[in-house]
């Protein structure tokens, strides 16, 4: 099979390779077609004559509009496809009926994982010591007491995962939301469950110091997490290292226990996609994120500009009116803050995607939003704040990868799964799982690449390979590396959005 007609009512395919002028290739549950160019896999074809001005149909919904005739068996991309997105929209809450309990089969799934309890009754899957500065002027402070921490973790052989300085461009001249949202983001890491220690590394003059962000910071273990103000002391560099054994020292104790998995908290995020992610990885994303929530666990789905063109099946998934009037509010404010930077709201997808087959961001959309599987939308997030309801969450972040993942992070998910198409060796705070859509990828970049989805091409069973995929993310949270771990990798970014003083 060349080709796949991935619903009944779409009127083009998507190619699972790369086919040449004049073959034929055979469509299941279409019959024969006549390709009358080169084009490459992850594109679409046309299964008919679609005339101008006709909905480009995919995924059983419009993901644009013709802007010439296009023949049967023509390439169906950016040169004769139009977006059909349009501003501020009226929304209608149509609740839908989603997979009950108990329908979602879990007998394989484990119910426990072996993970490190905090005093708040949050489980981590890692135990590491995080240096936070609060404002980037410490960053370099931050960057050597890392380098020692990890010395002294070494020399001394303390049971310590890792020392990580997290740093960032922000912490000062930044005023109302951009100053709120950094310090929520900051606080949302000092209080995370990965960390079995954490140092505030803080100037002393910036305008969203030390007091700033332990004022935002919801309960916590006090004797876990230090703070020092470099202005305050004679030598920061002595003084930060002697916090830092401390911390190191007291979290070397821990010890992994039995947990439940209504504990884990998986974030969902994709970047990089080609024309088979919302074909394998996403799907498969959304078929492990089904299994947890059934199973207890939660899991938070973000990138608000991806949900565009998809947001109205989203909608109706919510499981109340008033969740439904916060996903609205959510969707309407990110086209709002597009339009008042004079941006247009379908202002992608990338190079990247478009080259891998992906035409308007409706079509990105609607192949983003299956990492969410099918279960009830339970809570809406808003940017910096950590997750209250257990289930399926929706939050408020763009889709740019390091701020999108940082955000997940705050929001205190001890995973990140992330599908590509592409590649990236990115990774959040947290250890994030990569999810390749195609085996080309997995091969190519098998540094990167933790799970090769691409197999379901090939005829793989997507819940055999969701199993498999689960199995693999309980390794990890029970201290199993991925990738990026391997290679040390370790990004932050916050998002910015006002002006800088």
């Amino acid at each position: 099979m060349k080709a796949l007609r991935i619903d009944t009512k779409d009127n083009v395919a998507v190619l699972l390779d790369d086919v040449n002028t004049g073959d034929e290739i055979e469509i299941t549950g279409y019959g024969k077609l006549h390709i009358e160019k080169n084009i490459r896999r992850g594109n679409k074809i046309a299964l008919m004559d679609i005339k101008k001005g006709r909905a480009i149909i995919k995924y059983g919904a419009v993901i644009g509009y013709a802007t010439e005739d296009i023949r049967e068996g023509s390439w169906v991309h950016t040169h004769n496809v139009v977006t059909g997105l349009d501003g501020i929209i009226d929304y209608r809450y149509e609740p839908e009926v989603v997979s009950p309990d108990g329908k979602i089969d879990i007998s394989c799934v484990s119910h426990e994982f072996m993970g490190y309890l905090r005093t708040n009754g949050e489980v981590g899957i890692r135990n590491e010591v995080w240096i936070i500065p609060t404002v980037a002027c410490v960053n370099e402070v931050a960057k050597k007491l890392e380098e020692l921490g990890r010395a002294y973790v070494r020399d001394s052989r303390k049971e310590i995962d890792e020392v990580v300085a997290f740093t960032h461009p922000y912490g000062c001249s930044q005023t109302g939301d951009d100053k709120d949202a950094t310090e929520k983001v900051l606080a949302g890491l000092a209080t995370h469950p990965n960390a079995g220690g954490v140092l505030l590394l803080g100037l002393g003059c910036e305008n969203s110091g030390v007091e700033a962000v332990i004022a935002k910071m919801s309960e916590y273990d006090k004797t876990r997490v230090s703070y020092l103000i470099c202005q305050n002391v004679e030598d920061e560099i002595q003084a930060g290292e002697a916090l830092l054994k401390e911390l190191i020292n007291r979290a070397s104790k821990d010890e992994r226990k039995k947990s439940d998995i209504d504990k884990l908290t998986l974030g969902l995020k994709c970047g990089g996609s080609d024309g088979l992610s919302g074909i394998t990885a996403n799907p498969l994303l959304g078929s492990v994120a089904d299994r947890l929530i059934n199973a207890g666990g939660s899991c938070i789905m973000t990138e608000v500009p991806e949900m565009f063109g998809a947001e109205k099946n989203l909608m109706n998934r919510c499981k109340n009116e008033k969740l439904f009037n916060e996903l609205v509010n959510m969707i309407n404010r990110f086209k709002t803050y597009f339009i008042q930077n004079n941006q247009t709201i379908y202002e992608n997808p990338s190079p990247g995607n478009i080259k891998g087959g992906i035409t308007t961001l409706e079509d990105k959309s609607l192949g983003c939003t299956q990492k969410s599987g099918t279960s009830q939308i339970c809570g809406i997030i808003d940017y910096g704040d950590k997750r209250k309801d257990r289930g399926l969450n929706l939050l408020y972040a763009p889709g740019n990868d390091p701020v999108a993942a940082t955000a997940l992070a705050a929001a205190h998910v001890q995973m990140i799964l992330f599908t590509t198409g592409r590649g990236t060796p990115f990774a959040a705070p947290v250890p994030t799982m990569k999810i390749s859509s195609n085996s080309e990828l997995a091969k190519k970049k098998s540094n990167w690449i933790d799970y090769d989805a691409g197999k379901l091409v090939d005829g793989k069973d997507r819940n055999k390979a969701a199993d498999e995929l689960f199995e693999k993310i309980i390794a990890c949270a029970e201290g199993a590396k991925v990738c990026s771990e391997k290679a040390g990798y370790h990004d932050m970014a916050i998002f910015k959005r006002g002006i800088t003083l």
